[in-house]
């Protein structure tokens, strides 16, 4: 049986009979952080586990505790006999207040065997006549609870907490299996702290494009600012220029297209932008990509004293930049006028060496798309599988152009469950949740990713482009791309 993904964060409420293999499947599954025990509970109140006179006080203390944890929208496991009703539809009261998913995972063991179990334990033995009416109480309660308006009631199987995106990708994983599509994959660049520092900065950039390389990828794109952005690190981190780095890629590797992801429009003189772009697509053997976008770091234009005009004057710059730049990279030296460029001799030799040098636009806004899809040849997006779809169809409804859609996620990779658990717990900022941090980063395994990306590719995805929060998962990565290798 493939293994059920619940979305984070989740309330999942344990119902059965005593000695029907709650705990045990709870244990098996969920870390102990997420699990509310009343035995557990009961130990801590009272003398141990099996303290039959702490009960109240321990279901007290779990009432608290489950309210707590809904209240912070963190999954909680709750590990207990589950039969009262009243209790269940409060908590599932205070999940769905928050917001919360919840489902329900009943135990309908067989009775001899729960009967079994609880003789063979040395510990907890429930009496038989309490045993006898639990069991009968839960022939009332597995009826109930499809009545009870839980997302889902399930049974008993391998299952996780995953980031939303990855709820539904066991079947697309299963359908790229069946009948694989390919996928381009491009690395992002957005971070240049290593343990080196700058001298040894030049090293790592190389050594990074060859594992990129090996690993598959078809792309390495770099981001395009003058000091780190706020989402990602601090103003005084070390920052490579961007298409100074391109340059030096250029001659570090062989095969990859190389751009930027996107470069402001606003930073340079759009014609000089041109000549840049011609010549790392001359010394790179023609790999060049030119991304352009509308500029939004304001901050950034304040501090390097560059004019940051309102967003409808960027739109008119950026709108004229399309134009003009497959004029500069075409042949002769006419003209441009445009709303508000105007180059007099569009001179660019040497001119690139593929008559058409990619033009990709950044954005997800209905404004960038239409531009895009008016002079562009790519346009990269965000966002889950839905907004990409929608993103994708408001394109094919506004051109009839071919524009190849792209897609930018920070995306965390672990060869396997015990992995992607090691680097979370590693890589998460103190005092973030790490069920919040997973989803930030979108983590899961090299499965989960083949689904997810599978469903961007059926969102209409030419290319995904990652950002890695740890650059030593590009050997997990490389799994992945293998499975759209078709």
């Amino acid at each position: 049986m493939s293994e059920l993904k619940l979305p984070s964060p989740c309330l999942v409420v344990l119902v059965g009979p005593g000695a029907s293999g709650k705990s045990t499947w709870a244990t098996e599954h969920f870390a102990p952080e997420l699990i509310v025990s009343s035995d557990r509970l009961r130990a801590l109140v009272g003398s141990g586990e099996d303290d039959i006179a702490a009960s109240a006080d321990a279901f007290a203390l779990l009432d608290v505790v489950v309210e707590q944890r809904i209240g912070r929208q963190l999954t909680t496991v709750v590990d207990t006999l589950g039969l009262d009703g009243e209790r269940r539809a409060r908590w599932l009261g205070l999940a769905r207040a928050r917001g919360m998913a919840c489902v329900a995972v009943g135990f309908d063991t067989p009775a001899d065997e729960c009967r079994r179990r609880n003789r063979s334990r040395s510990s907890k033995r429930i009496p038989a006549d309490v045993l006898t009416s639990q069991l009968r109480a839960w022939r009332s309660v597995k009826e109930e609870l499809a009545r009870e308006g839980y997302d889902d009631v399930l049974e008993p199987a391998a299952a996780r907490v995953v980031p939303n995106v990855f709820v539904e990708s066991n079947a697309a994983q299963a359908r790229q299996s069946e009948a694989p599509v390919g996928l381009r994959f491009g690395l992002q660049l957005g971070s240049y702290t290593q343990p080196a520092g700058r001298a040894g900065l030049a090293a790592w950039v190389r050594e990074v494009a060859g594992r990129a390389e090996a690993a598959g990828f078809d792309a390495i794109y770099v981001m395009d600012h003058f000091r780190q952005i706020p989402q990602v690190g601090r103003a005084w981190e070390d920052f490579l220029e961007s298409w100074t780095t391109l340059g030096y890629l250029a001659a570090c590797t062989t095969r990859v297209r190389l751009g930027t992801l996107v470069s402001g429009i606003t930073y340079r003189n759009v014609a000089h932008l041109g000549k840049i772009a011609a010549t790392l697509d001359v010394l790179s053997g023609g790999r060049a990509v030119c991304g352009v976008g509308l500029a939004w770091f304001e901050a950034e234009h304040k501090a390097y004293g560059w004019p940051f005009p309102a967003v409808n004057e960027r739109y008119a710059l950026l709108e004229d930049a399309l134009q003009l730049l497959p004029v500069l990279w075409g042949p002769g030296n006419k003209p441009f006028h445009g709303k508000v460029l105007d180059v007099p001799d569009t001179t660019c030799y040497p001119r690139p060496l593929r008559d058409h040098l990619p033009l990709l636009v950044g954005g997800s806004g209905r404004r960038t798309l239409r531009l895009a899809g008016r002079y562009a040849d790519a346009v990269n997006v965000f966002g889950d599988t839905v907004a990409v779809r929608n993103h994708t169809a408001y394109l094919r409804r506004t051109t009839t152009r071919p524009v190849e859609v792209t897609h930018l996620s920070t995306t965390l990779v672990g060869k396997d469950r015990s992995h992607l658990d090691q680097l979370i717990r590693t890589l998460r900022p103190r005092n973030v949740n790490p069920e919040k941090y997973a989803a930030t980063v979108n983590a899961g395994t090299v499965d989960d990713q083949i689904g997810r990306f599978r469903q961007l590719s059926e969102a209409g995805v030419t290319e995904v482009i990652l950002s890695l929060p740890d650059l030593d998962t590009i050997d997990a990565v490389a799994h992945v791309i293998s499975a759209f290798r078709v």
